[in-house]
């Protein structure tokens, strides 16, 4: 069991750092349409706004695609899966706290999968916040 956590802790550290680090450059990105924003008064739904959503959605489901792989390779490398394909269907659905089954998972790793269920669903909490936080600013104007 020390091993499991020592890895999941591993693992939440990463994808954390991980999501961070995206959130900050997609902010970044985010300035310079707010610098503008204050000049112009950017719309929701003028092609600027709409532009600033889409990419921070493709931003954001690239970030999380990102999160699934790792914990995908984890699974691959050890062993507790049978495949990269099922890895990934795994990491999936258990990220996104679907939890199907852990059936195709290695009982001794069964712990790491369910923290990866709690470590996605606080990921996909905190990207929900950052996104609404820029809807609602842009909805100010």
């Amino acid at each position: 069991m020390a091993v499991e956590l020592l890895v999941s802790t591993s693992m939440v550290l990463l994808t954390v750092c991980v999501h961070a680090i995206g959130l900050y450059a997609l902010s970044r990105l985010l300035r310079l349409e707010e610098r503008d924003e204050g000049d112009e008064h950017i719309h929701a739904l003028s092609p600027r706004g709409i532009a600033a959503t889409l990419s921070v959605s493709l931003g954001l489901f690239f970030l999380h695609g990102l999160e699934i792989w790792f914990y995908a390779f984890l699974y691959l490398v050890i062993g507790s899966v049978n495949g990269l394909r099922e890895a990934v269907y795994f990491s999936t659905i258990t990220y996104g706290a679907i939890g199907y089954s852990d059936a195709s998972m290695a009982e001794n790793w069964r712990l790491v999968s369910a923290i990866e269920g709690i470590n996605g669903i606080i990921l996909i909490g905190w990207s929900t916040a950052f996104f609404v936080t820029l809807i609602a600013r842009m909805r100010r104007s």
